[in-house]
């Protein structure tokens, strides 16, 4: 893909800087309506997207459909030319940055690209043009800059959502309040399996089915299973409101993969390596993230990476699926390994690097599965606690861990709160996904005191407890709950039925996470209501509440 940007002085710049404070503030949800409503951007039917804001530099993004046999995965389609836009103003009277693209099949006509030499902190506007068609008006925001005075910050934060499972309210909600510096999406950002299997409840009822109508395997399986869900009004909303930062979970690819293979991965799909490379291409062309640190599609698979927001927040994003060794079973006396990893030694002395020499008020460790010890209780024999309106704790089976997680790499895990602990890096918040719950856990060291928290959001849409036993919601699971805390006192709260997202609002003093749940995933128009708010101050690892 050629960037043949136009020049644009320093002094435009700065001449559009001044001007942007009469734009920002005014501009809200009602600037930017729903793309079910009035959408006739024809070439342009997969909206836009922004991701990985840094003080001077954005990624945007879009998807041409040049011509009626141009589909997603199709590899059919003429090479096009696509001019982009980025502006001061959503009507584009002061344009910054602009420049020409041309996109083809190879890319399967996605366009993505590093608009730099922008300012921090700022608002910024972005379009596309293509033949006779423009796109739908994105708005983006560049972080604020090193060591700045950033304020406050606040992320959207979410995971684990489900396209069979539910409609996409939450990013709908999350579009809607207007006031996020970026989206921090913990994985899980699609599904691979085919109609009918892991949807809505325990009978797996598919709210809307899935395209392609089998399991992703193949790269035009892939691009259009990410065409699809960037079809979503209310996920092209939110993209189209605020800048994205991502990483990927197991799901992009298949259910709990690692470099060598997967649980949904059989032999008669091939062998899993191109099963690997071709979801992971598709995901370099159709999401605004950089891999091996560009936006230049194919320069690199490396996911994890570091995003700074002032002297406020750095965000370190984690891949916890690429560089692990396998899962093991429950009780397998191997995962005590000392040399057992999770995260790759390359990854995890980048990450301990990181945290060493961090001076940001917050170290944001984004982090696709849970890192706090977790004893869960099993349910009863022969899934009974699907037919009772109530259980007794006391029945269950003996207390296990779940191997997919941290748990399943605990010396690795030790290690790294180690070093957190020996070195007195202070206010960790590990923001995690995975689990369709939420929770918020105190971390403990090696000293057995909590050295950082852990927030967890909920899924988007994907089946939690009472989804999976077929139970009515705050019936069965309350006392699970119940036993979750009295087996792990760390847990300072727990949700196993609702579905929703968080909002992580930050300044100098404290952290407060606030859960966000969901009425009906089988209701589009569902509403939605706060769940809990949980608050953490500077320099303590104890959770609190307000």
């Amino acid at each position: 893909m050629r960037i043949v940007p136009d020049v644009v002085s320093r002094r435009q710049v700065l001449i559009g800087g001044m001007s942007l404070a009469a734009v920002a503030g005014v501009v809200g949800p009602a600037a930017f309506p729903s793309p079910a409503t009035g959408y006739k951007h024809h070439r342009f039917r997969h909206g836009v997207a922004s991701g990985d804001p840094l003080a001077d530099a954005v990624v945007i993004w879009t998807r041409v459909s040049p011509s009626v046999d141009a589909k997603p995965g199709s590899g059919l389609g003429e090479p096009v030319e696509v001019r982009w836009d980025v502006a001061l103003d959503e009507n584009f009277l002061e344009i910054v940055q602009t420049g020409t693209v041309t996109t083809d099949p190879r890319s399967d006509h996605t366009v993505k690209l590093d608009v730099t030499g922008l300012l921090p902190g700022s608002d910024y506007f972005y379009r596309f043009v293509s033949g006779p068609d423009t796109s739908p008006v994105g708005r983006t925001r560049t972080a604020p800059a090193h060591h700045a005075t950033a304020g406050a910050l606040r992320f959207g934060v979410v995971s684990c959502a489900n396209w069979q499972a539910g409609w996409f309210s939450a990013y709908r909600h999350l579009a809607e309040r207007g006031d996020l510096d970026a989206v921090i999406h913990l994985g899980d950002y699609l599904y691979e399996y085919q109609p009918g299997k892991y949807s809505y409840g325990a009978d797996w009822d598919d709210v809307r089915h899935h395209e392609p109508p089998h399991e992703t395997v193949t790269l035009a399986d892939y691009r259009i299973r990410h065409a699809q869900y960037k079809t979503d009004p209310d996920l092209q909303r939110l993209h189209a409101q605020v800048p994205f930062v991502v990483t990927w979970d197991d799901h992009e690819v298949a259910d709990g993969w690692y470099p060598d293979g997967a649980f949904e991965h059989q032999p008669d799909e091939g062998p899993f390596a191109d099963r690997k490379w071709a979801a992971q291409r598709a995901y370099d062309e159709w999401m605004p993230v950089r891999l091996g640190g560009t936006a230049q599609v194919g320069d690199g698979e490396r996911i994890y990476r570091l995003l700074r927001f002032g002297g406020l927040v750095d965000l370190m994003m984690l891949d916890l699926r690429g560089h692990r060794d396998q899962r093991l079973e429950v009780g397998d006396p191997a995962t005590d390994g000392e040399d057992r990893t999770l995260t790759g030694g390359d990854q995890l002395a980048w990450l301990a690097e990181e945290l060493r020499v961090s001076d940001a008020r917050w170290k944001l460790v984004g982090n696709p599965v849970m890192i706090a010890p977790m004893l869960m209780p099993q349910r009863p024999k022969a899934q009974q606690i699907a037919l009772q309106a109530s259980t007794d704790p006391m029945t269950w089976g003996p207390a296990e861990p779940n191997t997919d997680t941290w748990d399943g790499y605990p010396a690795e895990r030790r290690r790294l709160l180690e070093l957190i602990e020996d070195e007195r890096v202070d206010d960790v918040v590990f923001l995690s996904g995975d689990v369709h719950t939420a929770w918020a856990n105190e971390v403990a060291g090696p000293g057995r005191t909590p050295v950082a928290a852990e927030f967890v959001c909920a899924s988007v849409t994907s089946n939690n407890v009472d989804d999976f036993m077929g139970t009515a919601p705050r019936s069965v699971s309350l006392a699970m709950e119940e036993a979750i805390v009295e087996l792990n006192p760390h847990v300072k709260f727990v949700n196993l039925d609702d579905h929703g997202y968080c909002v992580l609002e930050l300044t100098d003093d404290e952290a407060r996470m606030e859960w966000w749940a969901i009425d009906d995933r089988a209701d589009a128009n569902t509403g939605v209501r706060r769940q809990a708010v949980r608050t953490l101050s500077a320099g303590s690892s104890r959770i609190g509440t307000p």
